[in-house]
């Protein structure tokens, strides 16, 4: 079966479609300290690890399911490892969030839902090279 990402997890969730919620993050730590430590978070969550894999040496991918009712607690774990989601991330995590909080009877029915998490790796710049950008504007 072939899942398309969503922009609207909460319409997702409510309709019951199996449509994966794309999140993007990025860290500056090491990913072989990152993964471990998110693969930890998703086991204490209960979350069902789909598949991982490791699209170049600095972008892995996470295909994962969650129960609704964990859906803080997610959020928080992204955060508290370190993640810097996206703008978007962000407002999809909130929206799963806010379905939660204001709609317990989705949550009690056990509604489980795919996220496929990007996980891109960068390196922080020498603020030398910051002084030489910096110069030129």
């Amino acid at each position: 079966m072939i899942l398309k990402p969503i922009n609207d997890p909460v319409q997702a969730v409510l309709t019951g479609d199996m449509y994966p919620v794309e999140l993007r993050c990025h860290s500056y730590e090491d990913h072989r300290a990152i993964v471990p430590e998110l693969l930890d978070i998703l086991a204490s969550l209960g979350c069902w690890v789909l598949e991982q894999r490791a699209l170049s040496s600095t972008q892995t991918e996470l295909c994962f399911e969650v129960q609704l009712r964990t859906a803080f607690e997610l959020y928080g774990g992204l955060l508290a490892a370190g993640l810097e989601l996206t703008r978007d991330s962000h407002l999809r995590m909130s929206g799963l969030c806010t379905l939660r909080g204001h709609n317990p009877r989705h949550a009690r029915r056990r509604r489980v839902v795919t996220i496929r998490l990007e996980l891109f790796f960068l390196e922080e710049e020498s603020s030398s090279n910051m002084g030489t950008v910096g110069g030129l504007a």
